[in-house]
């Protein structure tokens, strides 16, 4: 009712929101999967159900989501819908299905869609004693039937370090690296001067930080401690996926090396041409 009173949405509309919730778990445990105390996000999406099919806008909302988890680097084969069964589903809620992921005790609700009908309105109205009704300009009234697209933050964060996480061998060496998606990671490119006491390399080195900084929608790094080699693991380690090394040919031909993270690979490319090369 505030919403209305203040913003006046047409219908359809939907509102979103992100909160801390309480749940009053019997075994608590698997890192954060189940915890007392965790973080939801959702959205309220209100509907007229005489203009819109429902099965059509929870059709919609499933893709939305499924898409969503693709989008942030989770594999289609450890997804999966399943539809809430009779005796699990809720009493006001005309059909839920659960997005679950694989986890490494098997597959387990992450997000879930939820068609509530017009339950909830209906309640507050008569606990309130407020009417919950939508107007429209010839004066027709109707309650708003909701769709609920809902999503685990706290069990969202968990799946995604698991699904990242890597061990490998490279030069010889065990490491160990976030396979981040780079829409996700939360470091996007780290600038390494080759010497640090190299005021020509170095000027060179940020003048590349500033300008990545200025033109990447994420964060950039520059770091300077220890060898390139440690600066390259440490990058892994928190899911950096690319990396700029600044050295001596850099001076003269005008390239640096770009470095990936999954495969290790380097290449010279041109400092101009530094932003081509990065895909976020």
């Amino acid at each position: 009712k505030n919403i209305m009173d203040s913003i006046h949405p047409k219908l359809p509309f939907g509102i979103g929101q992100a909160g801390k919730a309480f749940r009053n778990e019997i075994t608590k445990g698997q890192f954060t999967f189940r915890t007392l105390e965790f973080d939801l996000m959702e959205f309220e999406y209100f509907f007229d159900p005489e203009n819109q099919d429902w099965n059509e806008l929870f059709d919609y909302w499933q893709k939305e989501i499924h898409d969503y988890a693709l989008e942030i680097g989770l594999p289609e084969e450890k997804l999966r819908w399943r539809p809430q069964e009779d005796e699990e589903l809720a009493h006001y809620s005309k059909r839920t299905e659960d997005l679950e992921y694989e986890f490494p005790w098997g597959f387990k609700e992450m997000f879930a869609c939820a068609y509530r009908t017009d339950y909830d309105l209906k309640k507050h109205a008569d606990a309130s004693g407020q009417k919950h009704e939508y107007c429209y300009p010839d004066g027709k009234k109707v309650v708003p039937h909701v769709i609920e697209p809902t999503f685990g933050l706290s069990r969202l964060l968990s799946i995604v370090l698991m699904d990242s996480y890597r061990e490998d061998e490279m030069d010889g060496e065990n490491r160990v690296y976030l396979a981040f998606s780079p829409k996700i990671a939360p470091v996007k490119v780290a600038v390494f001067p080759l010497v640090k006491k190299d005021e020509k390399i170095v000027e060179l080195a940020e003048s590349i930080y500033e300008k990545l900084n200025s033109s990447i929608d994420g964060l950039v790094m520059y770091d300077d401690g220890g060898s390139i080699g440690k600066r390259y693991r440490r990058q892994d380690e928190i899911g950096t996926p690319y990396c700029v090394t600044v050295d001596y040919d850099g001076l003269e031909d005008g390239t640096v090396t770009l470095r990936y993270r999954d495969s290790g690979e380097q290449k010279r490319v041109k400092v101009d041409e530094i932003s081509n090369h990065i895909e976020l």
